[in-house]
């Protein structure tokens, strides 16, 4: 089946600069990370926002909810992670996690634990149930860690990309790599898991400006995905259409055809470089979300099959 991809009804949402965005599973909130370091609990429904926490000072770069704890994990530039009930908005956890800024974190889907990493080259393991324990370190990189994800299909394995120009697969019982890719000929900020035919892709995006698919079975690239004219910052695959998102620090973002890496739609997000790329359902509707320097992009996703030629 041939597709196309359309990006229709756009609400724009002004803001400061938006670092991070977080879906929440169940309720109809955004959880969005600001660079003033603000984070807010915005309602797409209502298109209000919920609940303001102001963090800190500093940036902040990554903020998780973990739902079943009713609770959001924020790491920021004051190398800080904080805990908040957000049913009661009650700080209930703050302790410094690293020596520099903490760029990404990661919640374990079932397991109490949240993976932090850093520009001090560090990977950090968080059990909740053990007051937020550090029960592990992952070393190996050597330039700032810029995003950690779990494995969706064998959680206990994550990956983590860097400006190193690396990507590598860890074991949560081990410090040391079970895979390394030299992945891009400069640095890596964004990466997420593609499952196609039954078997398992890597996504990178880097600052030479591409996307690359990875085969990790036979740790091999099988696609590079060009046209962007900057940084790729930020990517993400829809959890249930096969399509692959790309955002870039020229101001765009890109849809491509996860069965055969076409290119489908570029749109300008008209809000600056772009950040975070979220998704969410809204009556039915597909909704793919954009953060950018200027606030975020919520828009309706449009697919419709396109007839193959005889």
């Amino acid at each position: 089946m041939t597709f196309a991809i359309e990006i229709e009804k756009k609400h724009v949402q002004k803001s400061e600069r938006v670092k991070a965005l977080e879906i929440h599973p169940t309720e109809p909130w955004i959880l969005v990370s600001l660079y003033t370091g603000t984070v807010q609990i915005w309602n797409y429904q209502s298109q209000t926002v919920e609940k303001n926490y102001q963090v800190s000072e500093s940036p902040v770069r990554s903020a998780k909810f973990i739902a079943r704890e009713k609770s959001i994990v924020v790491g920021s530039d004051d190398h800080f992670i904080r805990v908040y009930n957000y049913t009661t908005e009650e700080k209930t956890k703050e302790f410094k996690a690293h020596d520099d800024y903490i760029r990404s974190l990661a919640v374990h889907p079932t397991l109490p634990y949240v993976l932090s990493s850093s520009d001090d080259m560090m990977i950090k393991l968080w059990d909740w149930e053990k007051d937020w324990a550090c029960t592990q370190i992952f070393k190996g990189h050597n330039h700032y860690v810029m995003q950690v994800a779990f494995n969706p299909k064998e959680n206990q394995t994550f990956t983590s990309v860097s400006l190193d120009c690396t990507m590598k697969m860890w074991n949560l019982s081990s410090s040391d790599p079970i895979l390394e890719l030299e992945a891009h000929s400069k640095g890596i900020n964004c990466v997420d898991f593609l499952t196609s035919d039954n078997k398992q892709y890597l996504i990178t995006g880097s600052d030479d400006h591409t996307a690359k698919v990875w085969d990790l079975q036979n740790q091999t690239c099988v696609q590079i995905l060009e046209g962007h004219k900057n940084n790729i910052s930020a990517l993400a695959m829809h959890p249930e259409l096969p399509a692959l998102f790309t955002g870039s620090e020229d101001g765009t973002f890109s849809v491509w055809d996860a069965t055969n890496y076409s290119l489908l739609n570029t749109q300008i997000s008209e809000l600056g470089r772009i950040w975070a790329i979220g998704f969410a359902s809204l009556e039915g509707s597909h909704m793919l979300i954009i953060g950018c320097d200027e606030g975020m992009i919520i828009g309706k996703i449009v697919c419709s099959e396109i007839p193959e030629e005889d």
